[in-house]
């Protein structure tokens, strides 16, 4: 496993850093992770933490860091922010990996980019855009989340010659979806399924991997290597039948051998596990007084990470919330340093006729947002999510029909893969009888409603963000900020 705890450490900073490493230390799973390099992501965002590239330097020496995390802030990187610059010169002098993130940056923009020393990107949805990406040297991260799902749109980098210079990534996949599907393995066999060849399907999981992020002696059976090994039943169902780590069995027969759980010391887990700091909201905090008809929409792309600029003439009788027109509020509560910072503002796409949903997952910055049919609901909603230490819910009419708790930073739990899954499982179900459509994903879609650095239009504690410009715009569409 290759990680960039980019999540916690916008949360908890170095603590939640050091947390990652301890958590993982000594399993029997080889857990790499790449050092955050957008604590914040932008200069929009409320985390609860910075991280310059000072902060950064003493991690460099931990032997299970393999470089810096993927590069958000691609206007920095274009633009030459002294700050963004610092980092990657630092990962530079020490010829490690440096990870991308640009959706749709072409032609001299994305030369910049990569000129910077960022050898990858996992943010394609197009097969022509990954093309470009492989031709000017990159390797290419196939994406296939829980509400990114990006491997039929770049099917045929499966084959050659584009399969030896990519890789397989989920980035964000529900625990439930990983429990009944698969993570890696199920893209293995979304491939097959799709007429592509396994073996290069898994070349590209194993040492393509490997090669990528300068792994020595991993990622293929051959002599010197280290003997880390998955035993498959066949080909097509791709079954893991055991698994070996180090030349130690650690899984065979639908169970894991016994093994020693590291252990973290107490003032880092009492840092992860403090991080709200922030008052209750009422009803009346996400009314928005009426200044025009015509307001910016966030419209969200199914299956997709991008979002639309909708504008729209909107009907005040309900507040906007017009549900005929499948048009919500949604909002951004600031969580970490009771700034008492919040916006309010309307979403399409997410599908609910009554009731609401928060969470506290709000890439990057972990504030919380809130996606609802009635104000109530979302203060009641958001209130819950604070009460609770971190997590989702789902509530109508001011109960709770529905809760996942998450006592790490707000983003994890300390509860077995099967509890949590049971739990999202009921959230999920809960979620449809307020009206969003099955097999949707809700919830991860709004947790990236606030990631300003993936087109067009997201939404902040600070406000509406036009992506492409880089810049806070008024929810009314006439009205110049």
């Amino acid at each position: 496993m290759i990680a960039d705890p980019h999540e916690i450490a916008n949360v908890c900073g170095k603590a939640g850093i050091e947390y990652m490493l301890k958590a993982s230390e000594g399993l029997p799973l080889n857990v790499y992770l790449m050092l955050p390099s957008c604590v914040p992501a932008t200069p929009f965002d409320e985390p609860g933490a910075v991280l310059g590239a000072k902060e950064l330097r003493r991690f460099y020496k931990k032997d299970r860091v393999l470089g810096l995390g993927e590069v958000m802030n691609y206007p920095g990187v274009i633009n030459k922010a002294p700050e963004v610059v610092a980092k990657l010169s630092d990962a530079a002098a020490r010829e490690v990996v440096i990870d991308g993130h640009a959706p749709l940056l072409s032609g001299e923009d994305l030369d910049k980019y990569i000129s910077s020393g960022i050898s990858t990107d996992h943010e394609c949805s197009e097969l022509q855009e990954a093309i470009e990406r492989i031709s000017k040297g990159q390797w290419v991260m196939i994406r296939q989340g829980t509400a990114a799902r990006n491997l039929e749109g770049l099917i045929d980098l499966f084959d050659e010659p584009f399969c030896d210079r990519c890789l397989l990534v989920t980035d964000d996949r529900h625990v439930e979806d990983i429990m009944a599907d698969g993570h890696i393995d199920n893209m293995i066999r979304l491939a097959a399924q799709a007429g592509k060849s396994p073996i290069n399907a898994i070349c590209m999981a194993t040492i393509n991997a490997a090669e990528c992020f300068g792994l020595k002696h991993t990622g293929a059976v051959a002599p010197g290597y280290k003997a880390d090994l998955l035993v498959l039943s066949d080909l097509e169902k791709f079954t893991v039948e055991a698994v070996f780590s180090g030349g130690e069995k650690v899984f065979a027969n639908h169970s894991m051998a016994d093994y020693e759980k590291p252990k973290v010391n107490k003032s880092i887990l009492k840092r992860v596990k403090n991080s709200f700091h922030v008052k209750s909201f009422s009803p009346d905090d996400f009314h928005i007084e009426e200044k025009s008809d015509k307001c910016r929409i966030i419209k969200t792309v199914p299956g997709q990470l991008l979002t639309e600029e909708w504008t729209t003439d909107i009907h005040w009788d309900n507040n906007g919330i017009d549900i005929n027109r499948d048009i919500l509020k949604i909002a951004a509560v600031e969580r970490h340093k009771n700034t008492g910072h919040f916006s309010v503002g309307f979403i399409s796409g997410i599908g609910l006729k009554k009731g609401a949903i928060a969470t506290s997952v709000l890439h990057d910055t972990h504030n919380i947002v809130a996606v609802g049919a009635s104000d109530a609901d979302m203060a009641f909603a958001v209130n819950c999510v604070i009460q609770s230490g971190g997590g989702a819910v789902c509530v109508q009419d001011e109960k709770i029909l529905a809760q996942t708790k998450l006592s790490l930073a707000g983003l994890m739990s300390e509860e077995s893969a099967e509890a949590v899954a049971e739990s999202n499982e009921e959230l999920q179900k809960a979620i449809c009888s307020l009206g969003a459509s099955e097999g949707t994903a809700p919830l991860m879609t709004m947790s990236f409603m606030g990631l300003a650095v993936i087109p067009e239009l997201k939404i902040t504690t600070k406000g509406l963000v036009n992506v492409n410009k880089q810049e806070i715009v008024s929810l009314f569409a006439e009205e110049e900020i």
